[in-house]
């Protein structure tokens, strides 16, 4: 099926740019991509998905309270046979975190299958702009997720 579920969460709009080039370069590559904010997932049709993309900002070192209640709630879904990505948005300082690291954590707590380790788009200051080359480099990374789904 070659199916992708994109889920994001984006205060400033800098995760959404980055979610936007992952689903061109799933999309790019024969990947069917419904990206969504966090509050519009219907949840009840999860299962028809090959691939789940969560994102969001890096908050206090870690989830954002957004992502982190969607993911609460996969709890009560069977997605076991999904496989996952995750990645955040966040300063370039050492002591930011990283909401993708603990995203990828609960992924596999749930049983999905992490297809590529957490990424991280840099943001220049709270509000961005995102560094130079970042969707870029997203969309590559989708390509290369698109691989992964396809085998």
């Amino acid at each position: 099926m070659n199916k992708a579920l994109l889920v994001f969460h984006s205060v400033h709009g800098n995760t959404e740019k980055v979610a936007k080039a992952l689903t061109k370069g799933l999309e790019n590559n024969g990947v069917t991509v419904d990206c969504r904010e966090v509050d519009a997932v219907e949840f009840d049709k999860l299962s028809g998905y090959d691939l789940l993309i969560i994102g969001g900002p890096t908050h206090n070192m870690g989830i954002s309270k957004p992502i982190d209640a969607f993911l609460e709630r996969l709890k009560s879904v069977e997605i076991e046979e999904m496989g996952a990505f995750a990645f955040d948005t966040k300063t370039k300082n050492w002591l930011a975190g990283s909401a993708g690291a603990k995203i990828d954590g609960k992924l596999k707590n749930l049983g999905l299958t992490i297809l590529r380790s957490h990424a991280s788009a840099i943001v220049k200051g709270v509000k961005g702009p995102l560094e130079e080359g970042t969707e870029l480099e997203f969309k590559r990374i989708g390509a290369e997720l698109a691989k992964e789904v396809k085998n």
